[in-house]
């Protein structure tokens, strides 16, 4: 993992750097067994060629749409947090990125339910001052240490001297 070093800018230093929590292949990977499990029963039942055939290509569509891609969405997946910006990159082959600077964080809050409680997981809920409002990063693993951090961070951006304007 991690954010390749030319992303960053002279002075930037990485905090946090992290991926959604592995919970988010566990349905994958049921999907996957489920999937396996029903095509050899199936196959099993079947004589005819054709039939098993088409069985297996099912199987095999099912595989990448619903095990493949999120397990590549997954793997792709990174949120960083340098002590200026919050970075989030997904894709594989077509990449998409946001960039936050930590002086637009107006308010850095978590949400999580039972099953995330039990993971250390959860979702971080970061507000910004654009038309946007809010970003959702869900499935943060020790979401409450990272909101911790960013809070910590923040709060030493607002309370260092200003150097711009002189004052």
């Amino acid at each position: 993992m991690g954010i390749s070093p030319k992303l960053l800018t002279d002075g930037e230093s990485v905090i946090v750097d992290t991926r959604t929590h592995p919970k988010a292949v566990i349905m994958p990977v049921l999907v996957l067994l489920v999937t396996l499990a029903l095509a050899i029963f199936l196959d099993r039942l079947t004589s005819n060629t054709t039939v098993s055939l088409i069985i297996w290509l099912l199987a095999v569509v099912v595989i990448v749409v619903w095990v493949v891609k999120p397990f590549l969405e997954w793997l792709t997946a990174t949120y960083t947090i340098t002590n200026r910006r919050l970075i989030t990159r997904q894709g594989l082959i077509a990449r998409k990125g946001h960039d936050i600077p930590l002086m637009r964080i107006s308010d850095v809050a978590f949400d999580q339910g039972i099953l995330d409680r039990m993971l250390r997981c959860g979702t971080l809920v970061i507000s910004d001052a654009s038309t946007r409002g809010s970003v959702q990063l869900h499935d943060i693993p020790d979401v409450e240490s990272v909101q911790r951090t960013l809070v910590d961070l923040l709060g030493n951006l607002h309370d260092s001297p200003r150097t711009d304007d002189g004052t």
